[in-house]
C-alpha cells in the first residue's frame, strides 16, 4: 500500500480506517526508519485534519482556531507508540465552541488507545505558559500547523521564536542545568547496559536541546554525524516499540536480541555498539555546544566593560603559548597561526598533550583541521610522538575529554588502527561501568596517579591503554592482546626490551588479582609460577600498578581493601623470589669520547664551563624526506671544573631559557695523566638532551654566560624562576600526584641511590639540585629521564669522603628532598 493508499483508507473509513492503515504501515518492514516515521506522521496528519474539518464550525480554514502539532510530533518523529502532542490554538472569541471542538478531537484519539498530550490555549496564554515552563517552550519551538487558521499558527511560531531568542541569555543556562539534572538521574547512554534512549545523556532529549540552542542563534552544534546519530536512536526506539508493544524508551537486556533482529543487525552487541556510537556523537556535540554557549555569554557580559576601557575599540583575544604550534585562546587549546599541520605529523598528539596538561578543552576546529590535513606518522613513530602520547595518557582526568575530541574526528583510529575493534564495544559484565575503549582510557587516568610507584611510568601508561586491546577478537583477550601489544609497541617506537615488557604486562594483566584471590599463596608453586611468568622485579612493579589501575577503572565492585592486601602480599612474595636475579651493583661508566675529553681539558685549562650544542633529529625511514624527522632538540655537552653548585646552577639556567631536559647524565671525569693539573684534575661532565618548550633554542654563548653568572652567584636563579611562576597562575581542574623520593637499597656498592619521581615542570631539576646541595651530599652521577609528564631521576650520592651514606643519613636526605619538592 502506498502512502496515498494509506491516506485514502484513513479518509474513507474514519477512526477505524486510520487504525487499520496505521497497523498496515507499521507491519511493513520495508518502510522502516525515516520513511516509516514520515509516512506515519503524514497518515496521522490527514486523520486529525479530517477530524478537525468535520468538527470545526467554519470548515478547514476556520478563522480564529487552529490545530498545531508540537514536540516530537511537531518534528515528525512519530514512533509506533509515541504520544501525540497537540495544541488547540484559538483567539479567545468563542470559548464554548472551542471546548466543543476539543472534545470532538480528543475523544477519537483516546478511543483508539493512543496516548495524547493536549492543551487548549490562546497565543497569549501559550506565550505566558512557555515563559513559565521551559519544557513547554521547547515543545512550541517545534510547532507545526495541521489544520485551521494558518495565520494564527504562524503568528504564534514567530512570537515563540522571538521570545526564545530574546530570552536566550537567561533560558539557555536553565536548559543546560535541565540537561545536567537529567544526565545525573539517567546516566550516560553510551555506557549503560540498559540505556534509556530518550532521557539518558547523549539521547534524544539532548538532540532536542541542541536544536533549541541552534534556534536561539547564539551557538550551533557540530553537524558532522549528528543527523545520522539521531536517526539511529529513533530507529532503535521504533524497533523497541514494535517488539514490546509498549511506549518505552528503555532498552532492557531481555529485549535487545529481538530489537537487533527487527533492525536486521547481527546481535545485541552490534545493536548496543550502534547505540553507543550515536550517543557518543550527541554527547560530544553537546559538550562543544554548551562550551560555546558559555563562551558567548561570558563575552557578552564582559564586552561592554572592555569597550568602555578601550574607548570603544574591539578587544583582541589573548593567545598564550602552550607548546610548539599550540596556544590557549578563549579557554581552549587552539592551533597557533604559524602551525602547519600538513608539515607536522606530530602536531595532533602535541596539541592533545598540551591541552590535557593545561586542563583545557581541545578546540573542535583545530581537531577538524588536523584531521583533514595532517599526514600519517612514520613507522616507527618519532620519539617526540611517543613522548607526547605518554604525556597525554599521564595527564589525569583531562585526558578523557581531549581523547574524545580526537575520537570525534577519527584521529584515534588513524593513530592506533587497532582501536577500531574496541571503540564503543559493550561489556556484558555488570561489574564494568564503561565500554571497552572508555575503560582503557579510564585505566590510564587511574594509572597516572600511580606513576610515582614505578620506575617506568611510560610503560605503565601504555600498558594501561593496551591491556584490553584484545577484546573483540576470538579467544582469550589477554592472549590476543599480547600479539596486538607487540605490534603496537613496535609501531610506537619502543625498543625490543620494552616491547617484551609491554607484551608481558598485557598478557598477564589479570594474573595478580586472579592468583591472589583464587590460589593458595602459601604454596611455593603458586608464587614461583607468578615469578616465572613476570620474569623481573621491574616488570612485577609495573604489573602491580597496572592491576590496581585496571581494577579501579572497572568499578567499585572490582577493588577492595581485601583484594589490595592479597595482591600486595603476592607481589611481596614474588619479589622475594625474583630478588636473586639482580646483582644490585652500579654499572661502571664507559670511557669518554674524544669530544668529551677535549671539552674536559678545555674546561680545566680555562677554569670555567665549556659547552657544545649538537642538533639531533629523529631519523626516519630512508624513503621519507628530511622533514619527516622533526628535531627533538639538541645534545648539550658541558664540562666544568668540579665544584659545589654545578647541578642546580646548570638546571636553573636551562629552566630560565625554557629548555626541557629530556634525558641527562652526570659523571666525574679524571683528566689524563699527561695534563698539567695543579689540583686533582677532576672535571664534571654532563651529557644532556634538551629541547625548547616552544620557539627556537638559545645560542650557546648566552647559555655559557648565564652559567658563569650562576656559578659565581651574580645570577639569582631562584628569584627569577619565582617571578616567572608568579606571572603564570596554576591551572585549575587537574591535580598531579605528589612527588615521591625513595632510597634504593643495595642498588650500588659505591654510592647511595636516591630515586625521585615527580611531575615534570620547569625548575624541578634546579630544586632537586639545590636540596641535595643543602643536604651536604656529593652527586657522584645522575641519570635523568623525562617520561611523558613524569620525571624519573636517580642520583648516586656519597658523603664528603666518597663513601655511601649511612642508612639513617640516606633516609634523612630523601625525606628532606621530598619535603623540598612538596613545598
Amino acid at each position: 500500500m502506498t502512502r496515498t493508499d494509506d491516506r485514502k483508507e484513513a479518509d474513507d473509513t474514519g477512526p477505524s480506517g486510520y487504525a487499520a492503515a496505521r497497523l498496515h504501515l507499521l507491519n511493513q518492514g520495508v518502510r522502516s526508519g525515516p520513511p516509516r516515521r514520515t509516512a506515519l506522521s503524514g497518515l496521522t496528519d490527514d486523520w486529525l485534519t479530517g477530524l478537525f474539518t468535520a468538527a470545526a464550525p467554519a470548515g478547514p480554514s476556520s478563522k480564529g482556531v487552529s490545530l498545531v502539532a508540537v514536540g516530537g510530533y511537531g518534528r515528525g518523529e512519530l514512533s509506533p507508540r509515541s504520544d501525540l502532542d497537540l495544541l488547540l490554538l484559538h483567539d479567545g472569541s468563542d470559548p464554548a465552541a472551542v471546548a466543543a471542538l476539543a472534545d470532538r478531537l480528543w475523544y477519537p484519539v483516546w478511543d483508539l488507545g493512543i496516548s495524547l498530550d493536549h492543551s487548549v490555549r490562546t497565543p497569549a496564554e501559550a506565550r505566558k505558559t512557555a515563559g513559565e515552563d521551559l519544557k513547554v517552550q521547547l515543545g512550541l519551538l517545534d510547532a507545526r500547523h495541521l489544520a485551521g487558521d494558518l495565520g494564527l499558527t504562524a503568528g504564534l511560531r514567530t512570537a515563540i521564536l522571538a521570545d526564545w531568542r530574546n530570552q536566550a541569555p537567561k533560558r539557555l543556562p536553565e536548559l543546560q542545568e535541565l540537561c545536567a539534572e537529567r544526565a545525573e538521574r539517567h546516566g550516560e547512554l553510551r555506557f549503560l547496559l540498559e540505556p534509556d534512549l530518550k532521557e539518558a545523556r547523549g539521547g534524544l532529549r539532548d538532540v532536542t536541546a541542541l536544536r533549541a540552542v541552534a534556534a536561539s542563534w547564539l551557538a550551533d552544534a557540530p553537524r558532522e554525524g549528528l543527523a545520522d546519530a539521531r536517526r539511529r536512536l529513533l530507529d532503535a526506539r521504533d524497533a523497541l516499540h514494535l517488539v514490546t508493544g509498549r511506549a518505552t524508551d528503555r532498552l532492557a537486556l531481555q529485549e535487545q536480541d529481538q530489537v537487533a533482529a527487527e533492525l536486521g543487525l547481527l546481535d545485541a552487541d552490534t545493536l548496543l555498539r550502534q547505540v553507543y556510537e550515536a550517543a557518543r556523537v550527541i554527547s560530544y556535540a553537546g559538550d562543544v555546544t554548551w562550551r560555546e554557549v558559555g563562551r558567548v555569554l561570558r563575552a557578552r557580559a564582559v564586552r561592554p566593560r572592555l569597550r568602555a576601557m578601550l574607548g570603544g575599540g574591539k578587544p583582541v583575544a589573548e593567545r598564550s603559548p602552550l607548546a610548539e604550534g599550540v596556544v590557549e585562546q578563549d579557554g581552549e587549546a587552539v592551533l597557533a597561526r604559524t602551525a602547519r599541520p600538513e608539515r607536522d605529523p606530530v602536531l595532533p598528539l602535541r596539541a592533545a598533550a598540551a591541552a590535557a596538561q593545561a586542563a583545557l578543552p581541545l578546540s573542535p576546529h583545530a581537531v577538524r583541521r588536523m584531521a583533514a590535513t595532517t599526514r600519517p606518522l612514520p613507522t616507527p613513530w618519532p620519539a617526540e610522538a611517543r613522548e607526547q602520547l605518554i604525556t597525554l595518557l599521564g595527564s589525569g582526568r583531562p585526558t578523557v575529554d581531549v581523547w574524545e575530541a580526537l575520537e570525534a574526528e577519527g584521529l584515534i583510529t588513524r593513530l592506533l588502527p587497532d582501536w577500531e575493534r574496541v571503540r564503543c564495544r559493550p561489556q556484558r559484565n555488570a561489574v564494568h561501568l564503561w565500554t571497552v575503549d572508555r575503560h582503557l582510557i579510564e585505566t590510564a587516568v587511574r594509572a597516572s596517579a600511580l606513576t610515582r610507584r614505578v620506575s617506568r611510568p611510560d610503560l605503565l601508561l601504555v600498558a594501561a591503554l593496551l591491556h584490553d586491546i584484545g577484546k573483540g577478537w576470538p579467544g582469550d583477550h589477554s592472549v590476543a592482546g599480547e600479539i596486538i601489544a607487540k605490534d603496537v609497541a613496535a609501531r610506537l617506537g619502543f625498543d625490543r626490551a620494552d616491547v617484551t615488557v609491554l607484551a608481558t604486562l598485557v598478557r598477564h594483566h589479570l594474573l595478580l588479582v586472579e592468583t591472589a584471590t583464587r590460589r593458595d599463596l602459601d604454596d611455593p608453586a603458586t608464587v614461583r609460577a607468578v615469578a616465572d611468568a613476570v620474569g623481573s622485579e621491574s616488570t612485577l612493579e609495573l604489573l602491580h600498578a597496572l592491576t590496581e589501575a585496571d581494577a579501579l577503572a572497572t568499578g567499585p565492585a572490582a577493588w577492595s581493601t581485601w583484594r589490595a592486601s592479597l595482591v600486595t602480599d603476592l607481589v611481596r612474595r614474588a619479589a622475594a623470589v625474583l630478588a636473586g636475579e639482580h646483582s644490585g651493583t652500579e654499572p661502571e661508566p664507559g670511557a669518554p669520547t674524544a669530544e668529551q675529553e677535549r671539552l674536559a681539558i678545555e674546561a680545566h685549562r680555562t677554569g670555567g664551563p665549556v659547552l657544545a650544542l649538537r642538533a639531533q633529529a629523529e631519523p626516519g625511514p630512508p624513503e621519507e624526506s628530511a622533514e619527516t624527522g622533526e628535531p627533538l632538540g639538541v645534545e648539550l655537552l658541558i664540562a666544568v671544573p668540579d665544584q659545589p653548585g654545578v647541578l642546580p646552577a646548570l638546571a636553573g639556567v636551562l629552566a630560565l631559557h625554557r629548555l626541557t631536559v629530556r634525558t641527562g647524565g652526570l659523571r666525574t671525569l679524571r683528566l689524563p695523566d699527561d695534563v698539567d693539573a695543579s689540583d686533582d684534575g677532576s672535571v664534571l661532565l654532563l651529557d644532556w638532551r634538551v629541547a625548547a618548550e616552544y620557539g627556537s633554542l638559545p645560542q650557546a654563548t648566552r647559555l655559557r654566560a648565564d652559567l658563569v653568572r650562576a656559578l659565581d652567584g651574580s645570577l639569582d636563579i631562584a628569584s627569577r624562576l619565582a617571578e616567572r611562576d608568579a606571572a603564570y597562575p596554576r591551572r585549575r581542574g587537574r591535580t598531579a600526584p605528589p612527588p615521591r623520593v625513595t632510597v634504593a637499597p643495595a642498588a650500588s656498592r659505591h654510592a647511595t641511590v636516591i630515586e625521585v619521581r615527580a611531575q615534570d615542570a620547569p625548575g624541578l631539576l634546579f630544586r632537586i639540585g639545590t636540596a641535595l646541595e643543602k643536604a651536604a651530599v656529593r652527586v657522584r652521577s645522575m641519570h635523568v629521564s623525562t617520561l611523558g609528564a613524569n620525571a624519573v631521576d636517580a642520583f648516586y650520592v656519597t658523603s664528603g669522603t666518597g663513601a655511601p651514606l649511612p642508612p639513617e643519613d640516606a633516609t634523612a636526605t630523601a625525606r628532606a628532598l621530598e619535603e623540598a619538592l612538596r613545598a
